[in-house]
């Protein structure tokens, strides 16, 4: 199990993620038509090079979803029992083609399940960078995790 398990988590605790992401294309192409999003800055390169960027953006569902996804393998593989929320979802810089990005969590608050004995709530803040070191997303996400065995 990679996850951890509740007792394991103390305020402060911060993981850089191994795994890192080159947005492709493919990407950004993907999460558009599968979310049936026709932003055309997100798909249309001659719409997007008249806009301030010059070029398309990346879907920032894309950005969201690579950054919660980056850590599931370090936080709550095996020891999940729900997602309860996503709070304070930010973009402060742009995602492009062609970025690589790496992925950071911290826990921010721990307590214990008020209606299961088995369980607490993690709500970490989760942070992606772009290759330059610039923060392109941040959320905090709080999650109910299983207890250990007694």
């Amino acid at each position: 199990m990679a996850g951890r398990t509740f007792e394991q988590w103390q305020v402060g605790d911060t993981i850089a993620h191994a795994i890192t992401r080159t947005v492709t294309e493919t990407d950004n192409l993907l999460i558009s038509t599968l979310t049936h999003n026709p932003q055309p800055l997100h798909l249309d390169h001659e719409a997007a090079r008249d806009s301030e960027f010059g070029k398309p953006l990346v879907n920032s569902c894309f950005t969201f979803s690579l950054l919660v996804g980056v850590s599931v393998g370090d936080t709550t593989l095996g020891t999940l029992i729900a997602n309860l929320g996503y709070e304070e979802v930010k973009f402060p810089k742009p995602v492009f083609v062609g970025d690589t990005l790496s992925c950071e969590t911290e826990v921010v608050a721990l307590r214990e399940s008020k209606s299961r004995p088995n369980a607490g709530i993690v709500t970490w803040e989760h942070r992606a960078k772009n290759q330059r070191g610039e923060i392109v997303c941040t959320m905090k996400r709080s999650a109910l995790v299983r207890k250990d065995k007694a």
